[in-house]
């Protein structure tokens, strides 16, 4: 969605490994945004992403005005159950629709051999990985790793809003969750664990946690002890609040990324 960040240009640079001609969406999608969210004071740079891009070997820039995407009278949404279920939109309901019907027509429009989404936002990736396999398009999906800053922090376009203060506070969500992640390894209940990392998250300094979540990998089921023993694939999620910025990260505790 722009404001282009060392993250962003990590994909681009798996999809150059991929393929010999890499396009680059950039679009703020209205349909993902609620009322009272940060469309309008979303970052945009759009001179600035195309210089980046330029910079890392893109051959093509699909950058289309709302009215493109969503003409007049356009009346059709793609909606997926599956791993969509709660967590995001518990606290978005109307998120992964507006995600699944704008990823399902770029995908149309521009017709990739791969696309790859950063791992960053997990369940929107495992969202289009089941999108595109329900509904047959002919693309292979391909996560690419959380890229971070050197304190831990998942790069966001979104931590441009962060302050000086709150900026401080947000890296202990990694340290938080790669916590929960050894507890929960050596054995320590699911709920137990979620519900400590939520408390240690709203001690470090987080003003609200809207969860922290450990699933299987795939489907983002929940997950017994006995399943996490036994070596099903685990993801944790964590989303929580600093001010009026909405920070989201995971991770894989079997290999701590």
């Amino acid at each position: 969605m722009g404001a282009l960040h060392e993250g962003h240009l990590a994909l681009v640079d798996i999809a150059a490994s991929h393929a010999d001609v890499v396009a680059v969406s950039l679009f703020v999608n209205p349909t993902q945004f609620a009322p009272g969210e940060d469309l309008e004071r979303y970052p945009r740079d759009e001179d600035g992403d195309k210089a980046k891009l330029e910079s890392r070997g893109t051959s093509l820039l699909w950058a289309p005005a709302p009215q493109e995407m969503y003409p007049e009278g356009f009346a059709t949404s793609v909606h997926v159950d599956g791993p969509s279920q709660g967590l995001e939109t518990d606290h978005r309901p109307h998120f992964f629709g507006g995600v699944a019907t704008v990823v399902t027509k770029l995908l149309l429009q521009v017709m990739p051999d791969v696309a790859v989404f950063g791992e960053k936002d997990y369940q929107q990736l495992q969202v289009i990985r089941r999108l595109v396999r329900d509904l047959d398009i002919p693309v292979e999906v391909i996560g690419g790793p959380t890229i971070r800053e050197a304190d831990g922090l998942a790069m966001s376009s979104r931590n441009a809003y962060l302050s000086q203060e709150h900026r401080a506070v947000a890296p202990s969500m990694k340290r938080i969750i790669d916590d929960a992640g050894k507890q929960v390894l050596s054995g320590g209940d699911p709920q137990d664990t979620e519900d400590a990392a939520k408390a240690a998250l709203l001690e470090a300094g987080f003003e609200k946690v809207d969860y922290v979540a450990i699933r299987q990998a795939d489907s983002l089921a929940r997950l017994s002890r006995a399943e996490i023993k036994e070596g099903c694939p685990v993801r944790i999620l964590a989303a929580a609040h600093l001010g009026t910025t909405r920070l989201i990260d995971n991770a894989n505790p079997r290999n701590n990324q």
